[in-house]
């Protein structure tokens, strides 16, 4: 495992959490299958808490040993005859080690790792003024901003997040939203756990998946869909009043359903209270235009003819998703016309050998989507998965791709959000495997948030699985 950063923990790492973080889930529901988190940690951990469960992991399973962190990989290129790939890395501060052949290549470079920043006009005058553009994992102090100040672009999670953190610290706070997005509170009408609604099955299927496959889906989006619509829009007007939004001027456009269209945000505590109280200031349906300096001050013009000071500027803008040491040749390979990763399950590409992706899934129960997706990976090395022929398996994951950037309206992340869908994508996983919970912890999942520890046994069952097929081919 070759590791960047000084720590485990991808995101969660203390090189790129930012200030504010926490989880969207709640303890119980974001931790693998055979190590909850700790008891004594909050219902919605903090990113440090995240991280320190992370290094807890890797010693209790004896995986140290298998790391290699403060190791840039630099470049990958498969061998010439395809039997596997030659994997040059950099330790920090050294120089470049001689390429070291892997038979099999696992990609778990992240998602959310290479943050987008945009190009603002009039930027090198900014920074010549004392401005600073950062994105928001590059913001991991909230001192830094002490008296100055401060626009947040975006109104995601991470932009949320950190308003509210530095509102009370900064010289002023704005928020520039080119697009409002609905917010779930953690409370539903101060009581209601949104755990219920959104981390159980009933909760996802909510919104509409690409295929109705269960008799409760086919309810739920058929006779039942005036009871299942009639739920959503009682949870968006409750949420509406609860946040106050038609006071604050900050209804999103459209309905509450597009909450699922690519991702759903939690609300950040504290972030409305400080708009009513004037601490944030939030720019709907606008951007920065350009940046220009007025009496030595920096400032941000809007497209919307308004201005704000702007010391810093914090871009929660996204993320490309790209693999910068494959190489064009064969990220070529991995993408579509519109540049889509076509991966099946998410996982393997259609025409690199000795590739598999983990974690190109953004999910709301992340660690047991990448355990999953693990196992898959081992099944496959194993030889013992029913593959479809590349054929088909080409036309399904195109259908779905395109399945997805339609219902979001093209903020897909190239085809690695499977958001609201998570649990589809855990069972449609498994499914390849052969291999499920058992039919009662299925049932208990929709009403209840998915609990992990169901899926502890999966990993036996895998084992046995692989000695069928070696004894059988031995016999």
């Amino acid at each position: 495992m070759f590791e960047k950063a000084p720590d485990v923990g991808g995101v969660w790492s203390a090189t790129r959490r930012y200030t504010g973080l926490r989880t969207q889930n709640n303890r119980n529901s974001y931790a693998f299958s055979d190590l909850p988190m700790p008891k004594e940690y909050p219902e919605w951990p903090t990113g440090e808490q995240v991280q320190a469960y992370l290094e807890r992991y890797v010693r209790t399973f004896g995986l140290e040993p298998s790391f290699r962190l403060s190791t840039e990989v630099v470049n990958v290129v498969p061998t010439p005859d395809d039997d596997g790939w030659l994997v040059t890395a950099r330790p920090a501060g050294a120089s470049l080690r001689p390429p070291e052949h892997f038979d099999h290549l696992v990609i778990a470079n992240g998602i959310f790792s290479d943050p987008t920043i945009p190009r603002f006009e009039g930027y090198p005058d900014f920074v010549r003024s004392g401005g600073r553009l950062v994105a928001s994992s590059q913001l991991t102090d909230v001192e830094s901003v002490r008296d100055k100040h401060v626009v947040v672009v975006g109104y995601g999670k991470s932009a949320c997040d950190i308003a509210a953190e530095i509102g009370q610290v900064a010289a002023s706070t704005t928020v520039v939203a080119r697009h409002l997005l609905w917010k779930m509170p953690k409370r539903i009408a101060g009581g209601l756990n949104f755990k219920y609604l959104l981390l159980t099955r009933l909760g996802e299927n909510l919104f509409r998946y690409q295929t109705q496959d269960s008799g409760m889906e086919r309810f739920l989006h058929g006779p039942g869909s005036a009871v299942r619509q009639g739920l959503v829009d009682w949870i968006g007007s409750v949420v509406t009043s609860q946040l106050g939004l038609k006071k604050l001027g900050l209804v999103p456009r459209g309905e509450f359903s597009d909450i699922a269209r690519s991702t759903v945000s939690l609300s950040t505590d504290g972030f409305y209270e400080q708009v009513a109280a004037g601490t944030i200031a939030v720019h709907r349906d606008t951007q920065i235009g350009r940046f220009v300096i007025t009496d030595a001050q920096p400032v941000a013009e809007l497209t919307n003819g308004e201005s704000v000071k702007a010391d810093v500027v914090i871009c929660g803008t996204g993320f490309n998703q790209r693999v910068p040491f494959l190489g064009d040749v064969v990220t070529k390979r991995l993408l579509d016309e519109r540049e889509n990763f076509q991966l099946w399950k998410q996982i393997l590409p259609h025409d690199v050998p000795n590739l598999t992706f983990a974690g190109y899934n953004s999910s709301f129960f992340s660690p047991l989507s990448a355990e999953v997706g693990a196992l898959w990976v081992g099944a496959y090395l194993a030889g013992v998965l029913n593959l479809p022929p590349v054929k088909e398996r080409r036309a399904i994951v195109a259908e779905r791709v395109q399945w997805m950037e339609q219902r979001t309206n093209g903020r897909h992340a190239r085809g690695t959000n499977v958001l609201p869908f998570s649990l589809h994508n855990i069972d449609e996983t498994l499914e390849d495997i052969g291999i499920d919970v058992s039919p009662g912890a299925r049932a208990m999942q929709w009403l209840l948030p998915v609990d992990p520890s169901a899926y502890s046994g999966l990993l036996a069952k895998l084992k046995k699985k692989i000695a069928r097929a070696e004894a059988t081919a031995g016999a």
